[in-house]
């Protein structure tokens, strides 16, 4: 509490020996934005048309706008949900952007960097766990991105805290739903309990990791899967980008 004061998050109530802390009115939109509060969310109208005009001036001459209108449609339709979405605007355009990017890269006929999917049921856990980690390993090197087989609606704090323990930032992150491109623009396919979800093309390396689900886990369980997966990661990396 004394940390918070100091910070201006809560205010000190002294009462004789009895302290009392309060929520300063002024930084409630901090503490609302930290953890979420639907309720405190201003409401949002989504400017698809918007959406599609910015992505098909980022993409132009390589994609016609009706391309660009398409994948932010189904883009749209993908992460929509009967629940309310954070942020779900800047969803639509970084999922339309990662969909568009990785079709045109597998229409490439040439890599510059190898790109790796990590694939597991959700998109907040296993998958996140490894993606994080090779970004922060590789850098530059190698083109990383993730997906799920039935995503959830974010990545799981513990996941979160599990990765800024060791230095690594989520950022942006947040479950995406398996695409056929995606797939198709990987040099290598992780596959960490997803089954049969993820589609076969030739041409690809893929991997199933056999790693306990985080689900339900305290945090010293998820340490040791986060421990189990980095290990993992470093050896793949030595093979993709050796020396």
């Amino acid at each position: 509490m004394k940390a918070l004061a100091a910070d201006g998050i809560v205010l000190r109530h002294p009462e004789g020996r009895v302290v009392w802390y309060s929520l300063d009115p002024r930084n409630a939109e901090r503490v609302d934005a930290l953890l979420g509060h639907d309720a405190a969310r201003p409401e949002t109208e989504l400017d698809l048309p918007r959406i599609v005009e910015d992505l098909a001036e980022r993409y132009r001459g390589t994609f016609s706008a009706e391309t660009v209108e398409r994948y932010v449609s189904e883009s749209h339709e993908l992460l929509s949900s009967d629940s309310p979405t954070p942020l779900l605007g800047s969803r639509i355009a970084a999922f339309a952007t990662l969909r568009l990017d990785a079709l045109a890269r597998s229409k490439g006929t040439h890599h510059a960097v190898p790109e790796v999917l990590f694939v597991c049921v959700e998109n907040a856990g296993r998958s996140q766990l490894a993606a994080g980690i090779l970004r922060q390993l590789a850098g530059d090197r190698v083109l990383v991105r993730t997906a799920g087989s039935a995503p959830a609606d974010a990545v799981r704090a513990t996941i979160v805290t599990a990765l800024d323990e060791i230095g690594v930032p989520l950022g942006g992150e947040f479950p995406k739903p398996l695409t056929d491109e995606a797939v198709r623009a990987a040099d290598v396919v992780v596959t960490m309990g997803c089954g049969d979800a993820c589609p076969v093309y030739p041409g690809r390396r893929y991997l199933d990791w056999d790693i306990e689900d985080p689900v339900g886990k305290p945090l010293d369980s998820i340490r040791a899967i986060r421990d189990d997966i980095d290990a993992r990661v470093r050896a793949l990396l030595a093979e993709l980008v050796p020396g």
